[in-house]
Protein backbone atom coordinates (compact mmCIF):
# COMPACT_ATOMS: atom_id res chain seq x y z
CA UNK A 1 0.00 0.00 0.00
CA UNK A 2 2.72 2.54 1.13
CA UNK A 3 4.46 1.30 -1.75
CA UNK A 4 1.51 1.93 -4.51
CA UNK A 5 1.17 5.27 -2.69
CA UNK A 6 4.62 6.48 -3.26
CA UNK A 7 4.77 4.96 -7.19
CA UNK A 8 1.73 7.19 -7.48
CA UNK A 9 3.46 10.42 -6.53
CA UNK A 10 5.66 10.77 -9.79
CA UNK A 11 5.05 10.40 -13.69
CA UNK A 12 7.29 8.16 -15.65
CA UNK A 13 8.27 8.22 -19.50
CA UNK A 14 5.19 8.04 -21.76
CA UNK A 15 2.95 9.67 -18.87
CA UNK A 16 4.77 12.95 -18.80
CA UNK A 17 3.05 14.43 -21.69
CA UNK A 18 4.64 18.23 -21.46
CA UNK A 19 6.07 19.89 -24.42
CA UNK A 20 9.62 19.99 -22.50
CA UNK A 21 11.29 19.62 -19.64
CA UNK A 22 14.33 20.44 -17.49
CA UNK A 23 16.74 17.34 -16.90
CA UNK A 24 18.88 17.95 -13.79
CA UNK A 25 21.96 15.45 -13.38
CA UNK A 26 25.54 15.49 -12.02
CA UNK A 27 26.32 17.61 -14.49
CA UNK A 28 23.81 20.30 -14.06
CA UNK A 29 20.35 21.14 -15.97
CA UNK A 30 19.30 21.89 -19.62
CA UNK A 31 15.67 22.21 -21.18
CA UNK A 32 15.17 19.76 -24.25
CA UNK A 33 11.85 18.71 -25.49
CA UNK A 34 9.66 15.81 -24.00
CA UNK A 35 10.48 13.65 -26.77
CA UNK A 36 14.23 14.03 -27.02
CA UNK A 37 14.43 13.48 -23.27
CA UNK A 38 12.58 10.21 -23.75
CA UNK A 39 14.97 9.26 -26.19
CA UNK A 40 17.65 9.84 -23.93
CA UNK A 41 16.23 7.56 -21.44
CA UNK A 42 15.90 4.74 -23.74
CA UNK A 43 19.43 5.28 -25.13
CA UNK A 44 20.92 4.89 -21.21
CA UNK A 45 18.73 2.72 -20.19
CA UNK A 46 16.73 4.33 -17.47
CA UNK A 47 13.46 6.38 -17.03
CA UNK A 48 12.25 9.74 -17.23
CA UNK A 49 11.31 10.85 -13.74
CA UNK A 50 9.36 13.42 -13.14
CA UNK A 51 10.43 15.39 -9.89
CA UNK A 52 9.01 18.45 -9.40
CA UNK A 53 5.67 19.12 -11.66
CA UNK A 54 5.24 22.61 -10.22
CA UNK A 55 8.08 23.51 -11.94
CA UNK A 56 8.18 25.84 -15.43
CA UNK A 57 9.12 23.59 -17.27
CA UNK A 58 8.91 20.48 -14.99
CA UNK A 59 12.16 18.83 -13.54
CA UNK A 60 12.98 15.23 -14.52
CA UNK A 61 15.87 12.71 -13.46
CA UNK A 62 17.49 10.15 -16.22
CA UNK A 63 17.28 7.19 -13.61
CA UNK A 64 16.10 3.69 -12.72
CA UNK A 65 13.20 4.12 -11.40
CA UNK A 66 13.19 1.57 -9.10
CA UNK A 67 16.87 2.68 -7.64
CA UNK A 68 14.57 6.32 -7.69
CA UNK A 69 12.25 4.71 -5.48
CA UNK A 70 14.61 2.63 -3.50
CA UNK A 71 16.61 5.79 -2.72
CA UNK A 72 12.95 7.65 -1.45
CA UNK A 73 11.91 5.04 0.55
CA UNK A 74 15.30 5.37 2.58
CA UNK A 75 15.21 8.99 2.68
CA UNK A 76 11.86 9.17 4.30
CA UNK A 77 12.89 6.08 7.01
CA UNK A 78 15.76 8.37 7.81
CA UNK A 79 13.83 11.73 7.99
CA UNK A 80 11.34 9.66 10.15
CA UNK A 81 13.81 7.96 12.52
CA UNK A 82 15.42 11.89 13.20
CA UNK A 83 11.76 12.77 14.62
CA UNK A 84 11.83 11.53 17.94
CA UNK A 85 9.09 11.68 20.00
CA UNK A 86 9.36 13.57 23.49
CA UNK A 87 7.57 12.04 26.10
CA UNK A 88 7.06 13.89 29.64
CA UNK A 89 7.81 11.45 32.55
CA UNK A 90 6.06 12.27 35.68
CA UNK A 91 7.94 12.05 39.01
CA UNK A 92 5.92 12.15 42.50
CA UNK A 93 7.47 12.59 45.97
CA UNK A 94 5.85 13.30 49.19
CA UNK A 95 7.42 15.95 51.10
CA UNK A 96 8.44 13.55 53.76
CA UNK A 97 10.17 10.91 50.83
CA UNK A 98 13.02 9.16 52.58
CA UNK A 99 16.24 8.88 50.97
CA UNK A 100 15.78 4.99 49.45
CA UNK A 101 12.37 5.84 47.79
CA UNK A 102 14.44 9.22 46.57
CA UNK A 103 17.54 7.56 45.10
CA UNK A 104 15.10 4.95 43.38
CA UNK A 105 13.13 7.99 41.31
CA UNK A 106 16.36 9.86 41.07
CA UNK A 107 17.32 6.41 39.07
CA UNK A 108 14.44 6.18 36.76
CA UNK A 109 14.33 10.12 36.02
CA UNK A 110 17.97 10.00 34.96
CA UNK A 111 17.04 6.84 32.53
CA UNK A 112 13.75 9.22 31.21
CA UNK A 113 16.33 11.96 30.71
CA UNK A 114 19.37 9.61 28.62
CA UNK A 115 16.18 8.60 26.96
CA UNK A 116 15.72 11.75 25.56
CA UNK A 117 12.28 12.32 27.63
CA UNK A 118 11.11 15.15 29.73
CA UNK A 119 10.90 14.87 33.21
CA UNK A 120 7.82 16.26 35.41
CA UNK A 121 9.19 16.18 38.94
CA UNK A 122 6.43 17.37 41.43
CA UNK A 123 6.11 16.70 45.56
CA UNK A 124 2.34 16.43 46.50
CA UNK A 125 1.35 17.74 49.94
CA UNK A 126 -2.09 16.11 51.27
CA UNK A 127 -3.70 17.93 54.07
CA UNK A 128 -1.69 19.75 56.36
CA UNK A 129 1.48 18.67 54.94
CA UNK A 130 0.98 22.04 53.10
CA UNK A 131 2.98 23.47 55.83
CA UNK A 132 6.36 21.64 54.37
CA UNK A 133 6.47 23.25 51.43
CA UNK A 134 9.43 24.59 52.02
CA UNK A 135 11.01 21.05 52.69
CA UNK A 136 9.15 20.25 49.65
CA UNK A 137 10.96 22.89 47.26
CA UNK A 138 14.23 21.67 48.65
CA UNK A 139 14.01 18.12 47.71
CA UNK A 140 13.19 19.17 43.82
CA UNK A 141 16.21 21.81 43.77
CA UNK A 142 18.04 18.54 45.39
CA UNK A 143 16.77 16.27 42.29
CA UNK A 144 17.34 18.79 39.91
CA UNK A 145 21.12 19.47 41.33
CA UNK A 146 21.76 15.18 41.50
CA UNK A 147 20.20 15.13 37.78
CA UNK A 148 22.18 18.55 36.29
CA UNK A 149 24.74 16.25 33.93
CA UNK A 150 21.70 14.91 32.04
CA UNK A 151 18.90 17.18 32.04
CA UNK A 152 18.75 21.19 32.59
CA UNK A 153 15.75 23.08 34.19
CA UNK A 154 13.32 24.32 32.10
CA UNK A 155 11.23 26.07 35.16
CA UNK A 156 12.19 26.86 39.04
CA UNK A 157 9.84 24.71 41.00
CA UNK A 158 6.32 26.31 41.70
CA UNK A 159 3.23 25.74 43.72
CA UNK A 160 -0.29 24.89 41.76
CA UNK A 161 -2.74 23.96 43.73
CA UNK A 162 -1.63 21.18 45.99
CA UNK A 163 1.56 20.06 43.77
CA UNK A 164 4.79 21.62 43.67
CA UNK A 165 6.56 21.14 39.99
CA UNK A 166 9.59 20.57 38.61
CA UNK A 167 10.24 20.57 35.08
CA UNK A 168 13.52 19.07 33.10
CA UNK A 169 14.52 18.49 30.15
CA UNK A 170 17.43 16.55 28.22
CA UNK A 171 20.17 18.35 27.31
CA UNK A 172 21.26 18.41 23.97
CA UNK A 173 24.59 17.22 24.10
CA UNK A 174 25.71 13.94 25.53
CA UNK A 175 27.41 13.71 28.68
CA UNK A 176 30.64 12.11 28.97
CA UNK A 177 30.17 9.12 31.86
CA UNK A 178 33.15 8.69 34.24
CA UNK A 179 34.16 5.22 35.52
CA UNK A 180 33.70 5.00 39.42
CA UNK A 181 37.71 4.10 39.07
CA UNK A 182 38.17 7.29 37.52
CA UNK A 183 36.46 9.14 39.82
CA UNK A 184 38.89 7.80 42.93
CA UNK A 185 41.90 8.81 40.76
CA UNK A 186 40.14 12.20 40.86
CA UNK A 187 39.36 11.91 44.68
CA UNK A 188 42.99 10.78 44.78
CA UNK A 189 44.30 13.93 43.70
CA UNK A 190 42.67 16.46 45.10
CA UNK A 191 43.44 14.58 48.79
CA UNK A 192 47.13 14.60 47.93
CA UNK A 193 46.86 18.01 46.77
CA UNK A 194 44.99 19.51 49.78
CA UNK A 195 48.19 17.90 51.56
CA UNK A 196 50.66 19.32 49.92
CA UNK A 197 49.06 23.12 50.93
CA UNK A 198 50.43 23.11 54.48
CA UNK A 199 49.87 27.13 54.87
CA UNK A 200 46.70 27.27 53.33
CA UNK A 201 44.38 28.73 55.58
CA UNK A 202 41.72 26.60 56.88
CA UNK A 203 38.61 26.22 55.16
CA UNK A 204 35.22 24.94 56.60
CA UNK A 205 34.25 22.39 53.92
CA UNK A 206 30.72 23.01 52.36
CA UNK A 207 28.40 21.35 49.97
CA UNK A 208 28.25 22.84 46.41
CA UNK A 209 25.30 23.26 44.69
CA UNK A 210 25.65 24.61 41.36
CA UNK A 211 22.75 23.69 39.56
CA UNK A 212 21.93 25.07 36.40
CA UNK A 213 24.53 28.31 36.54
CA UNK A 214 22.84 29.50 40.19
CA UNK A 215 19.58 27.85 40.18
CA UNK A 216 19.94 28.11 44.67
CA UNK A 217 20.75 31.34 43.73
CA UNK A 218 17.44 31.60 42.18
CA UNK A 219 15.38 30.39 44.59
CA UNK A 220 13.31 31.90 47.04
CA UNK A 221 13.38 29.14 49.85
CA UNK A 222 14.72 30.28 53.58
CA UNK A 223 18.22 29.79 55.07
CA UNK A 224 16.67 27.52 57.42
CA UNK A 225 15.87 25.70 54.12
CA UNK A 226 19.17 25.82 52.69
CA UNK A 227 20.64 24.65 55.69
CA UNK A 228 18.61 21.41 55.86
CA UNK A 229 19.54 20.62 52.23
CA UNK A 230 23.78 20.94 52.78
CA UNK A 231 22.75 18.74 55.74
CA UNK A 232 21.53 16.05 53.80
CA UNK A 233 17.89 15.87 55.19
CA UNK A 234 14.88 15.38 52.72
Amino acid sequence: MKNDKLKNQYRINEQIRVREVRIVGDEGSSVVPTRDALNMAREQGVDLVEISPNANPPVCRLIDYSKFLYQQKKRQKEMKAKQVKVEVKEIRFGPQTDEHDYQFKLKHAKEFLEEGNKVRAYVFFRGRSILFKEQGEVLLLRFANDLEEVGKVESMPSLEGKKMFLYLAPKKAGTKKISQQARDREAAKVEESGKRKDNAPAVEEEVEMPVNGGLFANAKISSDALKKLTEGED
